[in-house]
């Protein structure tokens, strides 16, 4: 491992680290679209062993964010996140028996969306329905 991959996993385990619950769930979006960035870039080299590990690794992470949903509080936007992630988890998986760019092309911008909504409720998250003003 040389010294930039090395500053750059002490730098991703600080960030994880110093996270509220908020920041991991943004940390999980930036790691699945990159992790289906650099598939599609292994896919374009025609690497099939790096496309597969950088999929499946992109369908961990969305299960991993299908783990957070709280269906009590959540209701039908959870239930609705469910079916998403499933759709996405299933596109990924058809893209890499498929060697086919458009789906990770699909799932990216699903992913995109979805995190800038997520985005967007950082301050309200952060200070708590108590403390804000307006």
């Amino acid at each position: 491992m040389n010294g930039l991959q090395q500053y750059q996993r002490i730098n991703t385990q600080t960030s994880i680290t110093d996270a509220d619950p908020h920041r991991l769930i943004q940390l999980l979006y930036n790691g699945a679209l990159e992790r289906i960035n650099m598939a599609k870039a292994r896919m374009q080299a025609q690497d099939i062993e790096g496309k597969g590990n950088l999929i499946s690794k992109a369908i961990e992470i969305i299960g991993g964010l299908r783990s957070f949903l709280d269906f009590e509080k959540g209701g039908d936007l959870a239930v609705r996140l469910e079916g998403l992630y499933d759709y996405m988890e299933r596109t990924l998986f058809e893209a890499n028996v498929k060697n086919d760019p458009a789906k990770l092309d699909e799932v990216a911008a699903l992913l995109r969306q979805i995190k800038e909504g997520w985005d967007g409720i950082r301050e309200e998250v952060v200070q708590g329905p108590n403390q804000q003003t307006g």
